[in-house]
């Protein structure tokens, strides 16, 4: 058994990991919403909304690390943070939608509130 220090492991090694987060997150950045497995939206939850709270701060450089998309990176800086200033917390729901057809793997959509 191999032990972990929190969070699911997604059948991926930790660098493929990251990089899916480090996707998935930019797409819900850039798209505000995005549909993927409801296992995969709640590992984005935590990393996504660390990252807007980092960009509410200003840290420019930990969001930097993690976000290697241009675009996105303005918007959050630009868009998300000034939304959010006085929002403690939360920026994101996920919701059950219908089951994938190929394997039945259970499905959400996680979302920027507005």
């Amino acid at each position: 058994m191999i032990k972990t220090l929190g969070g699911r492991r997604l059948g991926r090694t930790g660098e493929h990991r990251r990089a899916l987060l480090r996707n998935l997150a930019t797409s819900l950045i850039l798209h505000e919403r995005v549909a993927t497995t409801v296992a995969k939206a709640k590992e984005l939850r935590p990393f996504a909304e660390r990252m807007i709270t980092q960009a509410k701060r200003g840290l420019h450089r930990e969001v930097r690390k993690k976000l290697q998309d241009k675009a996105a990176y303005k918007k959050l800086f630009d868009v998300l943070a000034p939304r959010y200033q006085n929002r403690p917390g939360g920026y994101t729901q996920i919701f059950r939608v219908q089951r994938r057809s190929g394997d039945s793997a259970p499905r959400g959509l996680i979302r920027l509130i507005t």
